[in-house]
């Protein structure tokens, strides 16, 4: 009982009803909060729109509040609507605050203000450029991100809000707020909106100009009734003739345009001039040929800029794409980024900051750059001598902090069981070793002085040259602990090192370091129970291994071997690994006689590489870059550690005295 609250709270809401002190109603709004259009938000990079059949309305009454700050209230809501694809609001300025009376005594004096929605973002698609969407009624063309799932929290009164065709009107009495709604309602009613309804909509307008002119005094009728009738009619004739002209010009082949024409309401002027635009053939692109374009195509183009090609590309593009690709050959970085960008992009020479921040602007280019970064990256990398992989094993490690491995050990030999049935218990104790990664990366940029030279390829091979740097990093790790002989690594205490003119490489010596590999032991005294299976031998000795691995007899005749069998009892019995780190003079402990047999890593491993979350390949990302720097930058890093484990996993022989 002692974890239950000493506190209890219950939240509810309220309902305060007050009249002010000198009997007049609070002052009223309507708002126009949304009228389902593009939107340009802080934290986007394209526009933004909501859809309004996904946005929750959890309840009618919700805080208004002046420019989304908590600390301005101005009243709530009593009424929250989507309807007509637009959201709209009523309420009352309800707050005893500055900004309330900011608000409402603005609003009454004829202040344009505007709305403004806060919601939370439950959900959000993007749609790229190229593609479109229906959403609230009408199409968008992308690049635009759709908020498909939000929950309305508040709406505020602004000055200039995001949708620029936002209202809030404020009325201080109640009647007032009607003859609002009455006018607009006329002016609906008074509104032409299409040709084939002419007819109703202006007999509709007599009627309600009829209604008028009876409830007029007889004076106003006649100095506006007439005037105002005749006027009505010769806008809506003016209408009737502008929608004829404009389905004139666009004729069968541009209802695209004509049905724009007509809701925009474009002269026939302008009209006629997006036809003639449309009927002009598309300009040849690129050399004068017509090329399918897109993210892919431009990634595929350089990519193999960069020097890709064979397996490695039909394995990331289909036939179409390389095809189009191959086909912008010979391109520079600028027509490059303007092309992929999408948009007309300044002259880089005379204004390179505008032509850069006009260019990393879109979501395409930076896209398709860092795929590029990325795949020429993973080509380098894969370039890069891996033959630590087939000797260490490979694991992953979740942080960066130092983690502790533990091998069980002990002794589990089965023992007779006597009489009375009872089994023995085996004994158990485990050995320690210990693992930690460490990030290792590296930076380079698209700058100004590449983009002037204007050579995609060049480009595209840094981050190959980089990748290339990632995997020579693991490598360098793990070549300079092996030969480095951690804490006495290989020893003859250990009984995993051999040294001497017998440990030369040959049939003798590989027979003596089997021996003292299957002479190893496990902590308890016992035979580990594991035999080598890889041979490990510098460049220098590579041919010698595989000699002895291919080999089926043996040409040794001098007289010391008069008598011996002549099979080879060592062929095809060990994978040979061959590395030219191990003979290289730059790592300390290098050897070009020294060889090692090693155990399979997934069964006992003598070193091990770690990968933080088992990601074993190099990240690219891309950023702005520095204010000193005129360009993008990229940067490439590998998070991983090496680290000695059990030394019973492999053996050395010096190869010399």
């Amino acid at each position: 009982m002692e974890n239950i609250p000493k506190n209890l709270q219950l939240i509810s809401d309220i309902d305060v009803q007050a009249a002010s002190q000198d009997g007049k109603k609070l002052p009223r709004f309507s708002m126009l909060a949304y009228t389902g259009g593009k939107m340009d938000l802080v934290g986007f990079e394209d526009p933004v729109v909501v859809d309004l059949a996904g946005i929750g309305i959890e309840k009618q009454r919700i805080p208004i509040r002046l420019d989304h700050s908590a600390g301005k209230g101005v009243g709530h809501t009593e009424r929250i609507a989507v309807e007509n694809n637009t959201l709209t609001a009523e309420g009352i300025v309800s707050r005893d605050t500055s900004w309330a009376r900011d608000v409402a005594k603005s609003g009454v004096n004829g202040f344009p203000w505007q709305a403004s929605i806060g919601a939370s973002i439950e959900e959000t698609e993007f749609v790229a450029q190229g593609s479109a969407v229906t959403v609230n009624g009408s199409t968008f063309a992308g690049p635009v991100f759709v908020v498909r799932e939000s929950i309305l929290k508040e709406i505020s009164f602004v000055d200039l809000g995001a949708d620029s065709n936002t209202e809030a009107k404020i009325a201080a009495k109640a009647k007032a707020l009607e003859q609002e709604k009455m006018a607009e309602n006329d002016k609906t009613k008074n509104e032409v909106v299409s040709d084939e309804g002419r007819a109703e909509e202006i007999k509709a307008s007599e009627s309600t100009e009829t209604k008028q002119t009876e409830q007029a005094p007889a004076e106003k009728i006649e100095a506006s009734g007439d005037d105002h009738l005749s006027s009505l009619r010769a806008k809506a004739a003016d209408e009737v003739r502008r929608i004829e002209a404009v389905r004139s010009l666009c004729g069968d082949s541009h209802g695209d345009i004509a049905a724009k024409a007509i809701e925009e309401g474009w002269d026939a002027t302008k009209t006629e001039l997006e036809v003639l635009r449309a009927s002009r053939p598309a300009a040849p692109a690129f050399g004068g040929q017509h090329r399918a374009t897109g993210p892919k195509v431009f990634e595929a183009a350089a990519v193999m800029a960069g020097g890709i090609s064979g397996e490695s590309l039909e394995a990331s593009y289909d036939s179409p794409t390389l095809e189009a690709a191959d086909k912008m050959r010979g391109m520079g970085i600028q027509e490059f980024c303007e092309c992929a960008s999408g948009r007309s992009l300044p002259r880089f020479r005379s204004n390179p900051s505008d032509w850069l921040q006009a260019a990393f602007s879109t979501m395409s280019l930076p896209y398709i750059l860092s795929n590029v970064a990325n795949k020429m990256l993973l080509d380098g990398y894969n370039y890069a001598e891996d033959t630590w992989r087939r000797i260490c094993k490979i694991s992953s490690v979740n942080d960066f902090k130092q983690h502790t491995r533990h091998r069980m050990t002990g002794d589990f030999k089965f023992q007779e069981v006597g009489a009375d049935g009872e089994l023995k218990h085996g004994t158990v104790s485990e050995q320690q070793f210990t693992q930690q990664a460490d990030t290792h990366g590296i930076m380079f940029s698209l700058t100004r002085q590449a983009i002037i030279n204007d050579d995609l390829s060049a480009f595209a091979a840094i981050p190959r040259e980089i990748g290339m740097g990632a995997g020579e990093a693991i490598a360098d790790a793990v070549w300079t602990l092996i030969l480095s002989n951690p804490s006495s690594f290989f020893a003859s205490g250990n009984g995993n090192y051999a040294t001497g003119s017998t440990t030369a490489l040959d049939v003798d010596a590989l027979t003596a370091a089997e021996l003292l590999f299957l002479d190893q032991t496990k902590p308890n005294g016992r035979p580990l129970g594991i035999s080598p299976s890889i041979l490990l031998v510098p460049s220098a000795l590579k041919v010698t291994a595989e000699q002895l691995m291919n080999s089926l007899q043996l040409n040794e005749t001098t007289t010391a071997n008069a008598g011996k069998p002549v099979n080879n009892p060592h062929a095809g019995k060990f994978d040979i690994a061959s590395s030219s780190y191990l003979g290289n003079s730059s790592f300390t402990g290098y050897s070009a006689l020294a060889w090692y047999l090693f155990a399979d890593p997934n069964r006992l491993a003598a070193f091990e590489v770690a990968f933080l979350n088992g990601v074993d390949r190099p990240t690219v990302e891309s950023t702005d870059a520095d204010f000193n720097t005129l360009g993008v930058q990229f940067r490439g890093y590998i998070d991983f550690g090496v680290k000695e484990q059990d030394y019973r996993g492999a053996v050395k022989m010096k190869g010399e005295a």
